[in-house]
């Protein structure tokens, strides 16, 4: 019965391209998939001692994912550097800041927003601060890094020096030192930390001062020297707590103040009972947040 035994095969045929088909729609990385969840540091305070753990200067980027085959951004949207900018890195997922130099944050977002590989990354790096998948502590994972890019060095990406932290006094001088270099600030972390999705206490932003995001509800109008202009924003944390933020604008911030729906960060110095921050100041727009 030649007829049964042709359906019967392209039956079989059927069911293999099926089940190929669905291993390869669950194991392929999709564009808008991250693999876990990161990593994210918790502000330092004196209470920790940070003695003998790593600190390294806190590059102000944005924020990568590399899967081991493409690139992601925090939020799992595929971004499209050229081969010229991935042909070193490694078969394994690093996590790092993709990154234009101090204080031109802005440069690295237009960048990577582009929907199409472009010679601009070229002009910006890839600064390597994790191997999340590695066994092992933190100093263990990123070894795994540095020893694959000695042996395949590229141009476009460099593991973020690390530094052993002596006592509170030298790393407050690390600080210093960055901060008037224009850099943002410094984080530690503890050597032997093993990867743990979500906040940790076991790596830490070190700071002059704090900084949070706020997105803006609406645009109150100024007095006096400000009259006719912005005088502050109305603006709510993530938690809903809402209040002015009036300082720090330059006098074009003024004139054209960030939209409302925009995601701003500022700086504090902590914050009251209320969850309302202290003495707040305008740092930039987030242009990053979506990405």
């Amino acid at each position: 019965m030649p007829s049964v035994r042709v359906r019967r095969d392209a039956a079989s045929r059927f069911c293999h391209f099926a089940v190929t088909f669905i291993l390869l729609t669950l194991l392929l990385p999709s564009a808008t998939a991250t693999a876990l969840e990161p990593m994210l540091p918790h502000h330092y305070s004196e209470q920790v001692d940070v003695g003998g753990w790593l600190m390294s200067e806190k590059l102000d980027g944005v924020r990568g994912y590399w899967d081991g085959r493409q690139l992601f951004s925090k939020n799992g949207n595929q971004l499209y550097p050229p081969e010229e900018f991935t042909r070193g890195l490694p078969p394994f997922p690093l996590e790092g800041e993709l990154w234009a130099g101090r204080q031109r944050f802005e440069q690295a977002v237009s960048t990577v927003r582009k929907q199409k590989p472009h010679d601009g990354w070229l002009q910006i790096k890839f600064a390597v601060f994790d191997v999340p998948l590695a066994p092992g502590g933190f100093a263990e994972r990123i070894n795994r890094a540095r020893n694959w890019l000695n042996r395949n060095p590229t141009p476009f990406v460099f593991i973020i020096p690390q530094k052993i932290v002596d006592s509170r006094e030298q790393m407050l001088q690390e600080l210093r030192r960055v901060e008037k270099i224009g850099g943002e600030g410094l984080i530690v972390r503890k050597p032997e930390a093993l990867y743990a999705a979500g906040r940790s206490m076991e790596i830490l932003k070190v700071k002059s001062h704090q900084d949070a995001e706020a997105t803006v509800l609406a645009h109150l109008p100024g007095k006096g020297r400000n009259e006719g202009r912005l005088g502050s924003l109305l603006v709510a944390l993530a938690d809903g707590t809402r209040f002015k933020l009036g300082s720090g604008f330059s006098d074009r911030e003024r004139q054209d103040p960030p939209p409302v729906g925009a995601v701003v960060t500022f700086r504090h110095f902590g914050t009251y009972q209320s969850g309302i921050p202290k003495f707040p100041s305008f740092l930039r727009v987030r242009y990053d947040h979506d990405l």
